[in-house]
């Protein structure tokens, strides 16, 4: 039987079922009833023509010369690379690659000692299975600890960290480690002198230490308003609500005090602590706002007393001053006279007398009058 193979072709030789050669291009003459059978096939990509085992392939140097074989060991992965170009991730263990017109590659990289290592590129990653790596990213201001099989090996601090997943569970815990924010809200407290007010109450922390904080503690946030709690009741409950609302900053730094003593127990910093709001209960707010508007109207009736008396005096200098200096007497007429006239619309001068005589007279009769 007479087989044509093509320049891009190969042509697999068979008697009686059992592998003969690989040709390639050409003209061939192989008689069917001898047993002989052909199978042709492209030469590109991935081989095909697997019926036959690899290893009675490999035989044929023909074979081995246009075609490349890839076993990627247990432990290890593929990165399947086509004319110098990423292709794939080598998903199964074994490959048989045509390498005649195009040139294939596989770059194995080992996944013992669980650290991932830089020649993993970006572009490696975005072909390779999840499944296979864990990757933690640690941003601004945090800390990971790092566990393998759920025992902790160490501190990560900022940035990205990969690992293989074949050793190990891999796993990470982020801890943020910036300042937080607590705020009590409408915390009910007696006085010593028996009033009920609420408060409420601001700090600010940060976690310490992330190893120290994970051994102990389990719930941060319930705790901590706890401590903050039993802080406010113990400081704010020695003092009387005048007390309270006079010496405010007082109590705030008496309250971070007692917070920094307690600062240990929860493996965190304090940074601030004090007072936003004192509620009071509506009938003692009512007795307050009485209390100020008394006092500021007394203050009113003072400032009030004070002006009359500060202007009685001025008026009694200037009367001992105009007794004693005539001329000032005079002048002090003249001005209101000059005053008057100046509310007059119009002025009528009878008899022979002048305009200064008359006014004279007028003031005189004025000063007779008064």
């Amino acid at each position: 039987m007479r087989y044509m193979i093509k320049d891009n072709q190969a042509g697999f030789v068979l008697k009686n079922g059992i592998f003969q050669k690989m040709v390639t291009a050409g003209t061939y003459y192989f008689p069917k009833i001898l047993g002989y059978e052909v199978t042709v096939e492209e030469m590109e990509g991935e081989l095909g023509y697997l019926d036959v085992p690899y290893q009675a392939l490999a035989r044929d140097a023909a074979f081995l010369g246009a075609t490349v074989h890839i076993e990627i060991p247990d432990g290890s992965v593929g990165f399947i690379y086509v004319n110098g170009k990423l292709s794939s991730f080598a998903s199964r263990r074994e490959y048989t690659f045509w390498n005649v017109f195009d040139k294939y590659e596989v770059k194995v990289l080992s996944m013992a000692g669980t650290v991932m290592a830089g020649e993993v590129t970006r572009h490696m990653l975005s072909v390779l299975p999840l499944k296979l790596y864990k990757e933690i990213t640690v941003g601004e201001g945090e800390v990971a600890l790092l566990y393998y099989d759920n025992v902790m090996q160490k501190q990560l601090e900022k940035g990205t960290y990969r690992f293989w997943l074949y050793e190990h569970n891999v796993t990470g815990k982020i801890f943020d480690m910036k300042q937080k924010e607590l705020d009590i809200v409408g915390q009910e407290i007696l006085t010593k002198d028996k009033i009920g007010i609420r408060m409420n109450v601001a700090s600010m922390y940060r976690i310490r230490d992330a190893v120290e904080f994970v051994e102990k503690i389990s719930d941060l946030k319930g705790q901590l308003y706890a401590a903050v709690q039993l802080a406010i009741r113990e400081i704010v409950g020695n003092y009387k609500l005048d007390e309270i609302l006079e010496a405010r900053e007082q109590i705030s730094l008496e309250i971070y005090a007692a917070l920094k003593k307690r600062e240990a127990m929860f493996c965190v910093e304090f940074l601030s602590a004090g007072i936003k709001d004192i509620i009071l209960p509506g009938e003692i707010r009512e007795i307050m706002n009485s209390v100020l508007v008394a006092e500021k109207t007394a203050q009113a009736n003072v400032i009030s007393r004070r002006e009359e008396v500060a202007s009685t005096r001025s008026l009694l200098n200037t009367a001992k001053l105009m007794d004693e200096n005539k001329t000032l007497c005079k002048l002090k007429e003249l001005e209101y006279l000059e005053k008057i006239c100046e509310k007059v619309g119009e002025i009528s001068v009878n008899g022979s007398a002048g305009i200064v005589e008359q006014l004279s007279r007028l003031m005189g009769s004025g000063q007779a009058a008064l």
